[in-house]
């Protein structure tokens, strides 16, 4: 049985974990707690962080949102900033999970566990999010897609551990999409996600378009050259369902108990085309 550790403060953290070096942190536990159910395996101490200042609440402060990696997807929901500003956000924790999930989970778990089904994953990468990283040393800032290196893995070495999350305002008029595809209509695991930012002028010319998909290669996919392609064409079904081609043939999807990588491409290929259903 592991021991449970709840310190208040950061250098807490940092000497129970200079101390235990196997010591696992815990956030929301949603993918902890039965990741090691499933494996058996069980470190020593359990560092839950509910008690620490500073890693909970959403604030805007010179035109970046942040976010503390405490907070919860329910959190997210409920407030008013996520669903002003970064609406793509709001969107994806509407399909995440159950109410229980919603309540218990973190954004810093969904970010640290780095699933390539995570459904925050895709909104963050077309947000451009960065992410704080602590240590007893230094704090430093890096962008989310920099910080996952591949499934279940990210850059956090030694003590360090992610204690912000910080995503600049989308521009005015700028519009949020997140579209995912699972099993079931509910409570499901991504097959194929997809989020998008969009900028398209009243005539319907597409001044900026930002895609990331979800659950198709080892780390959420986003092909920058790809999306400068869509700037001054016209938006409507025509531009979508080749956003759906072209990224179908770049996506590197597996095949899994879920899903063939067969079927995950065809899917993507329609994907886009769900921004047109309300």
């Amino acid at each position: 049985m592991s021991e449970v550790a709840l310190p208040a403060s950061l250098e807490e953290v940092y000497a129970i974990r200079k101390r235990e070096p196997g010591a696992a942190v815990l956030a929301g536990g949603t993918d902890l707690l039965v990741r090691m159910r499933a494996d058996g395996k069980k470190p020593p101490v359990l560092i839950g962080l509910e008690r620490i200042p500073g890693l909970s609440g959403i604030a805007i402060q010179d035109g970046v949102v942040r976010i503390g990696p405490m907070v919860t997807h329910q959190n997210l929901l409920d407030s008013p900033v996520i669903r002003k500003h970064l609406a793509v956000m709001h969107e994806a924790a509407q399909v995440l999970g159950s109410p229980p999930i919603r309540h218990m989970g973190t954004i810093g778990g969904n970010i640290c566990t780095a699933s390539p089904a995570g459904d925050l994953l895709p909104a963050l990468y077309v947000l451009d999010a960065e992410v704080e990283i602590s240590s007893p040393a230094k704090k430093r800032v890096v962008p989310i897609a920099t910080f996952i290196t591949g499934p279940g893995r990210t850059i956090l070495t030694g003590q360090e551990i992610l204690t912000g999350i910080r995503i600049p305002i989308p521009d005015p008029g700028y519009q949020g999409f997140y579209r995912k595809v699972g099993q079931r209509r509910a409570l499901a695991i991504s097959i194929v996600s997809m989020a998008a930012l969009l900028m398209v002028s009243p005539d319907k010319t597409v001044r900026s378009a930002r895609f990331a998909w979800g659950s198709v290669g080892p780390v959420v996919m986003r092909f920058p050259d790809v999306e400068s392609s869509f700037a001054g064409r016209t938006f409507g079904p025509a531009l979508l369902a080749d956003v759906g081609r072209q990224y179908s043939e770049r996506i590197q999807p597996i095949s899994d108990i879920r899903a063939s990588a067969s079927y995950r491409k065809m899917v993507a290929a329609g994907l886009p085309l769900k921004i047109l259903e309300q």
